[in-house]
């Protein structure tokens, strides 16, 4: 399976349908997702041991309303209080919280508020992740963007105003590579202040070419810091191998990154848990890169295509303003930044209290900004990887914020 990858467009064949059942059925025929495939750069650090052990002893039942309370009476919000603000206990809190954070974040970052847009370039993927829309055993329309296309597509999102664009892949190193990667990022230079990319995790040379192309910051999902949890649900391809993926964000540190981000998908696993790692994560790495622009995102679950099933049923829109709360109470200068996945009215109130940065023209399929953009037909499209909640469009979304009494900010960094 990991040299022979599905990128259907007709439907699987008998053949494929029985590795799938097989990666689904039989552990024995995975490779071992603790270890490097070859090629991967495997470098020295102590985050991850750092993380997993909180992540481990962390039992979020295990706090109580007074252990909020004390928290809540701290002038900094330490590892021991965040893990409280987390917890179940907090939850009749969230109103303290949400002013608190309100105000942590005003004091930071003001009335502002970042937006930006994402673009799919390419949908090939080769894992299989059981709740992704892009995986390779999912039967959907695949499809790559050639440069032509690429730069298209780039000009109708800049001719709507956006000076932030998030570059994203699916996960197929040969569909997909680095070159491609990066020459579409030159692409995006000619059009866009600020560059960011949404890819499958590579070596630190390659983030360094890519730094080069012109990339600003680097977004990973861990997906979920439960390595058991992630070995059951990363079945197949270079995604399968957890710690690789876990030291992404320092990698692009390494190769000259100016900022990551990076987060667990809420409703995986444990939430609670899987937020405390995220936040942890970034915590360590900020202290070992003090330089660097660290980001938090806090997506759900989402349905995919071909399976409506996927909801994130335990992670409502209250748990999550309590993480985000938590977030930034534990991290006053991180960014957080809430997706499309959302609602507008859950977006329009968290911008309020605790996030900094939200998408606008949302799509997540591939070639199709301008039918979105201007509403003319366009027959290079490819499926989109999850459903989105918030289909505002970027003029929507700025004067809605600016209605709101928030400052939209499309881009605050200067090159010199």
């Amino acid at each position: 399976m990991e040299n022979n990858f599905i990128f259907d467009s007709e439907g699987l064949s008998e053949e494929a349908l029985r590795r799938k059942h097989k990666l689904e059925n039989d552990p024995s025929c995975r490779t071992d997702h603790m270890e490097y495939m070859e090629g991967q750069d495997r470098i020295k650090s102590d985050i991850m041991e750092k993380v997993m052990k909180q992540f481990e002893s962390y039992e979020p039942s295990a706090y109580t309303a007074k252990d909020v309370a004390r928290a809540l009476q701290q002038q900094t919000i330490g590892v021991e209080e965040f893990k409280a603000l987390l917890s179940p206990a907090a939850e009749p809190f969230l109103e303290q919280m949400a002013e608190r954070a309100r105000i942590e974040t005003r004091k930071h970052f003001g009335n502002t508020v970042y937006l930006f847009t994402p673009l799919y370039i390419a949908n090939y993927c080769e894992n299989y992740c059981v709740y992704c829309g892009f995986n390779c055993y999912n039967h959907i329309r695949r499809m790559k963007l050639n440069m032509e296309q690429i730069e298209h597509e780039m000009k109708v999102i800049a001719d709507s105003g956006m000076e932030e664009i998030l570059i994203l892949t699916g996960e197929s190193k040969s569909m997909s590579d680095v070159k491609y990667i990066g020459e579409a990022c030159k692409l995006a230079r000619k059009y866009f202040r600020m560059v960011g990319v949404e890819i499958y995790p590579v070596n630190v040379e390659d983030y360094r070419y890519l730094h080069e192309c012109g990339v600003d910051y680097v977004t990973v999902f861990q997906e979920t810091y439960d390595n058991v949890k992630y070995e059951q649900l990363h079945l197949a391809g270079h995604k399968r191998v957890w710690p690789y993926r876990f030291e992404a964000q320092e990698r692009a540190l390494m190769g000259g990154m100016r900022g990551v981000a990076g987060s667990a998908l809420l409703g995986l696993s444990d939430f609670r848990k899987d937020a405390l790692a995220s936040a942890l994560h970034m915590y360590y790495l900020q202290r070992k890169y003090p330089h660097a622009e660290i980001s938090l995102s806090c997506p759900r679950l989402r349905p995919i295509v071909n399976n409506d099933k996927i909801d994130p049923m335990d992670v409502g829109e209250r748990q999550l303003c309590q993480v985000l709360c938590a977030y930034r109470l534990f991290l006053p200068f991180a960014g957080i930044t809430v997706s499309s996945r959302e609602t507008k009215s859950f977006r329009d109130g968290i911008v309020k209290i605790a996030a900094t940065k939200i998408s606008a023209g949302v799509s997540t399929g591939i070639g199709d900004h301008e039918s979105k953009y201007t509403g003319k037909e366009s027959d290079a499209e490819g499926d989109e990887q999850f459903e989105i909640a918030d289909n505002r469009s970027f003029s929507t979304m700025y004067k809605d914020m600016s209605d709101e009494g928030l400052q939209p900010v499309l881009n605050d960094y200067l090159y010199v």
